[in-house]
């Protein structure tokens, strides 16, 4: 059985030892990732990330995935979805995973909705990254998270022979309606997934 991990930038993913994943299965990771961790495939599609990477030169020892863009045409080193998949990130990430022959894939970091804020609304963006360069301020509202929980349960409705674990914060039972209709999607805490996996 093949595993894969796909990593979105929700805070719910923040305690977790990247490097301890790597001897169970290929990794695959979002845009700012690359500047604390290299992922076996890193996809980012925003063209300001594409910048950013490309000033690293992280794409010419590590696979980048991007669509297509005629800022970045004669940069070297990117690989290209053909045709674009004009997605987010994240649920392109867990797209090309996806076609990779996996039996099972966890998704952490995909929260979808806002972090907490002093009134315990989750109005706040929930990102890892946030108030760095490319990033919205951490204070900013959350963004709209419809088209990548749409995105995301394409992707699994697409690929019924795959089991796919959403690894979701210990606090937060909150599943998007569209993942609700997931037949192969199931969901653990981040505590329950540290245990399996030894953290």
């Amino acid at each position: 059985m093949t595993v894969a991990f796909v990593l979105g930038n929700g805070t719910s993913r923040k305690n977790l030892d990247l490097s301890h994943l790597n001897k169970f299965g290929k990794i695959y990771g979002c845009n700012a990732l690359y500047r604390e961790y290299r992922p076996d495939y890193l996809v980012a599609v925003d063209v300001k990330m594409i910048l950013e990477i490309n000033e690293h030169k992280f794409q010419l020892e590590n696979q980048v995935w991007t669509n297509p863009n005629k800022q970045y045409r004669g940069f070297e080193g990117f690989h290209y979805f053909q045709p674009s998949k004009g997605w987010s990130s994240g649920p392109t990430a867990l797209w090309l995973a996806s076609t990779h022959g996996h039996d099972t894939i966890y998704i952490l970091g995909f929260d979808f909705h806002g972090a907490k804020d002093d009134n315990g609304q989750r109005t706040k963006v929930n990102n890892l990254y946030s108030s760095t360069r490319n990033y919205k301020k951490s204070g900013e509202p959350a963004t709209y998270f419809g088209n990548w929980e749409r995105q995301t349960a394409s992707t699994i409705n697409g690929h019924g022979q795959i089991q796919y674990v959403r690894i979701r914060p210990d606090d937060d039972q909150f599943v998007p309606k569209h993942l609700q209709k997931c037949n192969n999607l199931s969901h653990i805490t981040v505590s329950e997934f540290k245990r399996y996996y030894g953290f």
